[in-house]
């Protein structure tokens, strides 16, 4: 049976989104139908903390998020969900996150996973999702869910940001072209901009993650077919704004995902153990096994060469003869920062993690 305090928190809905259901694009039953989705957004830095801050304030009735990353202070300038606090506690952004997120509206419910997103746990992470929103950095893991997304038949939103540009692009299977239509293959290091190289400026993150969560509100409502095929390009600096047709993509009819089933990152055939991590001097390295690491027994033996904090989420390590700082987390993965040295992170994680 339900409280009193229960019974005036649901009657309080109606008046939270009064002014959204208003809008004749979403209306009572958009509403509900917002209530009754489930949405997997993979990265919660700038594009992520964006689109998951909105969700939660639409309604969305369950979110979950997974990132791999925990808070630093270069990330405030752009992640909006993040304070100075959560750079103190080393909290893994997806805790911090559903923190700030169930204090915006305590009746979402927000699943955070720890975890590196990749073909041996995305097909679970998106299991029971209605949409998959993309909050990644990296082009790998975009292909990835591109892949997955094609497997399980489910929409996803793409979006990319540098400097002041940036891209979106919604992705129905069998309605639209998907990322392979337009990319057969990952751009070759080097011809494609950083945030290392280009920075990145806030307005343009506001801006292509709102972009995804327009399109994200039509399909959870139910408006699919108001999607069209196209990728839309801004450069807020300059007020430019244009929009490409890809329609043509998908009458050609050769692409290798779409077309003839090639899962090569869903089969983890394409991908790698680790991955320079933008804009941050630092290398993720991940564990070919997964096991969950003991944290606080391997704290205990790192203490002999080295400084150690930690907390339920994860542990620092300052080696007591190199300059570098390793973070390491339950999942066996490891962020080496102060390189860009994929040579010496592995050696710092073979010394002091194991193969």
């Amino acid at each position: 049976m339900s409280s009193d305090s229960d019974s005036q928190h649901n009657d309080s809905l109606p008046e939270r989104y009064r002014k959204q259901t208003l809008f004749r694009g979403i209306g009572e039953q958009g509403q509900q139908r917002l209530r009754e989705s489930r949405v997997t957004l993979v990265g919660c830095g700038a594009l992520g903390s964006t689109i998951a801050e909105s969700l939660v304030r639409a309604g969305v009735g369950f979110l979950r998020i997974a990132d791999r990353d925990f808070v630093e202070l270069s990330n405030l300038q752009r992640q909006v969900l993040f304070d100075e606090q959560d750079v103190k506690d080393r909290l893994p952004k997806v805790i911090a996150a559903q923190k700030k997120l169930m204090r915006i509206n305590s009746d979402c419910v927000v699943e955070p996973h720890v975890a590196d997103v990749t073909h041996a746990n995305v097909l679970d992470l998106i299991a029971d999702a209605d949409l998959i929103l993309d909050g990644t950095d990296n082009f790998e893991t975009r292909f990835l869910l591109n892949d997955a997304a094609a497997e399980r038949n489910i929409p996803w939103v793409h979006a990319g940001c540098v400097g002041s540009h940036g891209q979106v692009m919604s992705i129905i299977p069998g309605q639209t072209p998907c990322l392979r239509c337009l990319m057969p293959e990952i751009p070759g290091p080097g011809r494609s901009e950083t945030c290392d190289t280009a920075g990145v400026i806030g307005p343009a993150i506001q801006i292509m993650a709102s972009l995804q969560v327009v399109d994200a509100l039509k399909i959870l409502t139910g408006q699919r077919e108001s999607i069209r095929p196209v990728m839309t390009i801004v450069d807020v600096w300059e007020s430019a704004w244009r929009q490409i047709n890809l329609q043509g993509l998908l009458a050609q009819q050769n692409c290798p995902c779409c077309h003839h089933g090639e899962r090569l990152w869903l089969e983890g055939a394409a991908g790698s153990q680790s991955t320079i991590l933008c804009g941050r001097n630092s290398v993720q390295i991940s564990s070919v096994v997964r096991e969950k690491l003991l944290l606080p027994q391997l704290a205990a033996k790192l203490e002999r060469s080295g400084t150690v904090k930690q907390n339920p989420f994860l542990l620092v390590f300052h080696p007591s003869d190199s300059p570098y700082e390793i973070t390491i987390f339950g999942d066996g993965r490891a962020i080496i920062s102060g390189t860009e040295d994929l040579h010496v992170a592995k050696g710092l994680y073979s010394r002091f993690i194991g193969q």
